[in-house]
Protein backbone atom coordinates (compact mmCIF):
# COMPACT_ATOMS: atom_id res chain seq x y z
CA UNK A 1 0.00 0.00 0.00
CA UNK A 2 2.77 2.27 0.71
CA UNK A 3 4.54 1.24 -2.74
CA UNK A 4 1.26 2.79 -4.28
CA UNK A 5 0.79 5.72 -2.35
CA UNK A 6 4.37 6.49 -3.83
CA UNK A 7 3.80 5.65 -7.02
CA UNK A 8 0.47 8.11 -7.13
CA UNK A 9 2.58 11.28 -5.06
CA UNK A 10 5.82 10.62 -7.49
CA UNK A 11 3.11 10.46 -10.86
CA UNK A 12 1.31 14.10 -9.52
CA UNK A 13 5.07 15.33 -9.18
CA UNK A 14 7.06 14.12 -12.33
CA UNK A 15 3.30 15.71 -14.12
CA UNK A 16 3.43 19.26 -12.84
CA UNK A 17 7.29 18.90 -12.60
CA UNK A 18 7.68 18.06 -16.20
CA UNK A 19 4.50 20.80 -17.06
CA UNK A 20 7.01 23.66 -15.29
CA UNK A 21 10.52 22.58 -17.22
CA UNK A 22 8.55 22.39 -20.28
CA UNK A 23 7.10 25.77 -20.12
CA UNK A 24 10.55 27.49 -18.36
CA UNK A 25 12.17 25.59 -21.65
CA UNK A 26 9.64 27.12 -24.06
CA UNK A 27 8.78 23.70 -25.85
CA UNK A 28 7.43 24.34 -29.43
CA UNK A 29 5.22 22.28 -31.26
CA UNK A 30 5.63 18.89 -31.91
CA UNK A 31 6.10 19.16 -35.95
CA UNK A 32 8.41 22.03 -35.53
CA UNK A 33 11.14 19.89 -33.05
CA UNK A 34 14.84 20.19 -34.12
CA UNK A 35 16.79 16.83 -34.02
CA UNK A 36 17.74 18.23 -30.29
CA UNK A 37 15.11 19.25 -29.11
CA UNK A 38 13.38 15.25 -29.67
CA UNK A 39 16.47 13.91 -27.51
CA UNK A 40 15.69 16.72 -24.51
CA UNK A 41 12.05 15.27 -24.91
CA UNK A 42 12.60 11.47 -24.94
CA UNK A 43 15.56 11.83 -21.84
CA UNK A 44 13.28 13.77 -19.69
CA UNK A 45 10.22 11.75 -20.68
CA UNK A 46 12.61 8.59 -19.21
CA UNK A 47 13.67 9.62 -16.50
CA UNK A 48 10.06 10.41 -15.29
CA UNK A 49 9.24 7.21 -16.04
CA UNK A 50 12.06 5.44 -13.93
CA UNK A 51 10.57 8.40 -11.12
CA UNK A 52 7.62 6.45 -10.80
CA UNK A 53 8.77 3.06 -11.38
CA UNK A 54 12.04 3.49 -9.34
CA UNK A 55 10.39 4.14 -5.53
CA UNK A 56 13.31 2.62 -3.73
CA UNK A 57 15.23 5.31 -4.96
CA UNK A 58 15.35 8.61 -3.69
CA UNK A 59 13.23 11.15 -5.93
CA UNK A 60 15.94 13.51 -6.11
CA UNK A 61 18.04 10.77 -7.84
CA UNK A 62 15.88 11.65 -10.97
CA UNK A 63 14.61 15.09 -10.70
CA UNK A 64 18.16 16.59 -10.33
CA UNK A 65 19.57 15.50 -13.82
CA UNK A 66 16.06 16.75 -15.04
CA UNK A 67 16.46 20.33 -13.97
CA UNK A 68 20.21 19.76 -15.20
CA UNK A 69 19.13 19.34 -18.91
CA UNK A 70 16.31 21.83 -18.70
CA UNK A 71 19.11 24.39 -17.65
CA UNK A 72 21.12 23.33 -20.63
CA UNK A 73 18.71 23.45 -22.55
CA UNK A 74 17.89 26.75 -22.42
CA UNK A 75 21.55 27.91 -22.36
CA UNK A 76 21.72 25.73 -25.82
CA UNK A 77 18.91 28.14 -27.22
CA UNK A 78 20.62 30.78 -25.70
CA UNK A 79 23.65 30.34 -27.77
CA UNK A 80 21.54 29.30 -30.60
CA UNK A 81 19.65 32.99 -30.23
CA UNK A 82 23.25 34.60 -30.28
CA UNK A 83 25.19 32.93 -33.01
CA UNK A 84 23.93 31.44 -36.35
CA UNK A 85 26.87 29.12 -37.13
CA UNK A 86 26.08 26.98 -33.23
CA UNK A 87 22.78 27.27 -34.41
CA UNK A 88 23.41 25.25 -37.48
CA UNK A 89 25.51 22.70 -35.55
CA UNK A 90 22.56 21.95 -33.45
CA UNK A 91 19.52 22.64 -35.22
CA UNK A 92 21.28 22.12 -38.68
CA UNK A 93 20.16 24.38 -41.40
CA UNK A 94 17.86 24.41 -44.42
CA UNK A 95 18.84 22.39 -47.28
CA UNK A 96 17.74 23.27 -51.26
CA UNK A 97 15.87 20.19 -52.66
CA UNK A 98 14.45 22.04 -55.81
CA UNK A 99 16.09 25.21 -57.10
CA UNK A 100 15.08 27.05 -59.90
CA UNK A 101 13.10 24.02 -61.03
CA UNK A 102 15.94 21.75 -61.02
CA UNK A 103 15.99 19.02 -58.39
CA UNK A 104 19.55 18.88 -57.05
CA UNK A 105 20.35 15.28 -56.59
CA UNK A 106 23.01 15.72 -54.13
CA UNK A 107 21.04 17.48 -51.85
CA UNK A 108 18.90 14.24 -52.27
CA UNK A 109 21.43 11.93 -51.10
CA UNK A 110 22.77 14.05 -48.07
CA UNK A 111 19.11 13.89 -46.94
CA UNK A 112 18.38 10.57 -47.65
CA UNK A 113 15.76 11.53 -49.92
CA UNK A 114 14.22 9.22 -52.80
CA UNK A 115 11.64 10.55 -55.20
CA UNK A 116 9.01 8.82 -53.87
CA UNK A 117 9.91 10.45 -50.83
CA UNK A 118 9.87 13.79 -52.10
CA UNK A 119 6.53 13.69 -53.59
CA UNK A 120 4.92 12.85 -50.78
CA UNK A 121 6.34 15.87 -48.95
CA UNK A 122 5.22 18.01 -52.17
CA UNK A 123 1.61 16.20 -51.73
CA UNK A 124 1.55 17.00 -48.49
CA UNK A 125 1.79 20.74 -50.02
CA UNK A 126 -1.31 20.13 -52.15
CA UNK A 127 1.14 20.17 -55.00
CA UNK A 128 0.35 17.68 -57.97
CA UNK A 129 2.77 18.22 -60.33
CA UNK A 130 6.86 18.56 -59.57
CA UNK A 131 7.04 20.84 -63.00
CA UNK A 132 5.21 23.47 -60.98
CA UNK A 133 7.82 23.82 -58.48
CA UNK A 134 10.24 26.55 -58.29
CA UNK A 135 12.27 25.98 -54.79
CA UNK A 136 11.69 23.42 -52.73
CA UNK A 137 13.60 23.47 -49.24
CA UNK A 138 13.76 20.67 -46.89
CA UNK A 139 13.86 22.35 -42.94
CA UNK A 140 15.33 21.28 -40.14
CA UNK A 141 12.31 20.06 -38.70
CA UNK A 142 12.26 17.63 -41.50
CA UNK A 143 9.16 19.65 -43.05
CA UNK A 144 8.93 20.43 -46.45
CA UNK A 145 8.58 24.78 -47.88
CA UNK A 146 7.63 24.49 -51.40
CA UNK A 147 7.04 27.56 -53.48
CA UNK A 148 5.81 27.43 -56.83
CA UNK A 149 6.34 28.94 -59.94
CA UNK A 150 5.08 32.63 -60.35
CA UNK A 151 2.90 31.27 -63.30
CA UNK A 152 1.27 28.38 -61.04
CA UNK A 153 0.55 30.87 -58.04
CA UNK A 154 -2.47 32.74 -57.52
CA UNK A 155 -1.70 36.57 -57.62
CA UNK A 156 -3.65 38.67 -55.17
CA UNK A 157 -4.55 42.37 -55.11
CA UNK A 158 -1.26 43.13 -53.32
CA UNK A 159 1.30 41.00 -55.79
CA UNK A 160 -0.81 42.74 -58.48
CA UNK A 161 0.30 46.24 -57.03
CA UNK A 162 3.75 45.29 -55.51
CA UNK A 163 4.61 44.39 -59.32
CA UNK A 164 4.45 47.99 -60.65
CA UNK A 165 6.76 49.12 -57.25
CA UNK A 166 10.38 49.80 -58.68
CA UNK A 167 13.00 48.25 -57.12
CA UNK A 168 14.84 49.38 -54.17
CA UNK A 169 18.63 48.48 -55.80
CA UNK A 170 19.85 46.31 -58.96
CA UNK A 171 20.81 42.84 -58.16
CA UNK A 172 22.11 40.03 -60.32
CA UNK A 173 20.41 36.91 -59.03
CA UNK A 174 17.41 34.75 -59.38
CA UNK A 175 15.78 32.95 -56.20
CA UNK A 176 14.76 33.33 -52.81
CA UNK A 177 14.81 36.38 -51.12
CA UNK A 178 18.32 36.49 -49.33
CA UNK A 179 19.57 37.00 -46.02
CA UNK A 180 22.32 39.63 -46.16
CA UNK A 181 22.82 40.56 -41.87
CA UNK A 182 22.26 38.00 -39.25
CA UNK A 183 22.16 39.73 -35.88
CA UNK A 184 24.03 42.40 -36.63
CA UNK A 185 26.65 40.67 -38.66
CA UNK A 186 26.94 40.82 -42.52
CA UNK A 187 26.53 37.62 -44.68
CA UNK A 188 29.58 38.55 -47.65
CA UNK A 189 28.83 34.98 -49.63
CA UNK A 190 25.38 36.78 -49.96
CA UNK A 191 26.85 39.99 -51.04
CA UNK A 192 28.83 38.38 -53.49
CA UNK A 193 25.30 36.22 -54.89
CA UNK A 194 23.97 39.50 -55.90
CA UNK A 195 26.83 41.13 -56.82
CA UNK A 196 27.00 43.76 -54.24
CA UNK A 197 29.15 44.97 -51.80
CA UNK A 198 29.41 46.07 -48.37
CA UNK A 199 29.66 49.95 -49.22
CA UNK A 200 26.25 49.30 -51.08
CA UNK A 201 24.73 47.66 -48.33
CA UNK A 202 25.55 50.43 -45.67
CA UNK A 203 24.48 52.89 -47.98
CA UNK A 204 21.39 50.78 -48.12
CA UNK A 205 20.34 51.05 -44.97
CA UNK A 206 20.80 54.66 -44.09
CA UNK A 207 17.89 54.98 -46.33
CA UNK A 208 16.06 53.82 -43.30
CA UNK A 209 17.94 55.95 -40.45
CA UNK A 210 20.23 53.29 -39.46
CA UNK A 211 23.94 54.47 -39.51
CA UNK A 212 25.32 51.12 -37.95
CA UNK A 213 24.94 47.19 -39.54
CA UNK A 214 24.96 45.91 -35.46
CA UNK A 215 21.96 47.98 -35.01
CA UNK A 216 20.40 45.12 -37.74
CA UNK A 217 18.37 42.58 -36.30
CA UNK A 218 17.77 40.88 -39.50
CA UNK A 219 18.13 42.12 -43.40
CA UNK A 220 17.02 40.64 -46.50
CA UNK A 221 16.27 41.15 -50.39
CA UNK A 222 14.54 39.41 -52.94
CA UNK A 223 15.13 39.32 -56.85
CA UNK A 224 13.24 42.34 -57.59
CA UNK A 225 16.05 44.46 -55.20
CA UNK A 226 12.67 44.74 -52.83
CA UNK A 227 14.45 45.06 -49.17
CA UNK A 228 13.85 44.26 -45.68
CA UNK A 229 14.93 44.93 -42.38
CA UNK A 230 14.18 44.77 -38.56
CA UNK A 231 16.31 46.74 -36.53
CA UNK A 232 17.32 45.78 -33.30
CA UNK A 233 14.92 46.40 -29.92
CA UNK A 234 17.81 47.36 -27.60
CA UNK A 235 20.43 50.20 -28.01
CA UNK A 236 24.50 48.96 -28.97
CA UNK A 237 26.38 49.77 -25.65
Amino acid sequence: MEDISTVMLRTLFSYFFLLILLRIMGKRELGKLSVFDVVISIMLAEMAALAIEDVEKPGLRFYLPMLLIAVLEIAMAYLSLKSKKFRDVVDGSADMIIENGQIREQAMRRNQLNMDDLMVHLRQKNVKNIADVEFALLEPTGQMSVFLKPEKEHLTRGDIELAKEEHIGPVSYKGLPIPLILDGKVRQEALQKIGQNQLWLKREIRKYGIKDIREVSFCSIDERGIMYLDKKDKPLH
